[in-house]
């Protein structure tokens, strides 16, 4: 019987919308609905900005909209709501962990193949501070492309790993 070694990712990268994508958003372009994006204050409850990965302080305009983190439209790819800042912020270093961002006790980590479809039998409830690990983890498998990071209590878009 042989072992299949995989190689694990030496670095992670925390991939957030781009600026060019939040600019677009902010401008007026529609979200995954066709739809322009939602203008609400934040509450002061969890509202982490998919750009910057910094919750949006109570009282800040931010903006609600569909997004969809794919591609193209199949059955696999989820659209959810999300926050952005409704201000210009500056997108997250990539090379910085977002695991703070999420102010929730549990996250959803899902791995996709280079296709945009599910890597079956990578789904993983973990709690933030075990992310890094658990990313590595997954990733290691060369087959897997990249990982979305969700709230596994809302199901909401967080952010997207891919090997650095």
């Amino acid at each position: 019987m042989t072992t299949q070694t995989l190689s694990r990712p030496a670095t992670l990268a925390y991939v957030s919308l781009t600026a060019a994508q939040a600019r677009a958003i902010r401008a007026g372009a529609p979200d995954a609905y066709g739809r322009p994006a939602e203008r609400l204050a934040a509450d002061g409850g969890p509202a982490p900005c998919r750009c910057c990965l910094r919750d949006i302080p109570q009282g800040r305009e931010m903006l609600v909209l569909a997004w969809r983190p794919f591609p193209a439209l199949d059955p696999y790819a989820e659209t959810g709501p999300i926050f952005l800042c409704a201000d210009d912020c500056a997108p997250h270093d990539p090379q910085v962990p977002a695991t703070g961002i999420c102010r929730v006790n549990k996250m959803l980590v899902k791995g996709y193949l280079s296709n945009d479809r599910i890597h079956y039998g990578t789904g993983r409830i973990v709690h933030p501070d075990d992310l890094p690990g658990t990313a590595a983890e997954l990733l290691s498998d060369p087959r897997t492309a990249y990982l979305h990071v969700r709230s596994a209590t809302n199901n909401s878009y967080q952010f997207r790993i891919d090997r650095a």
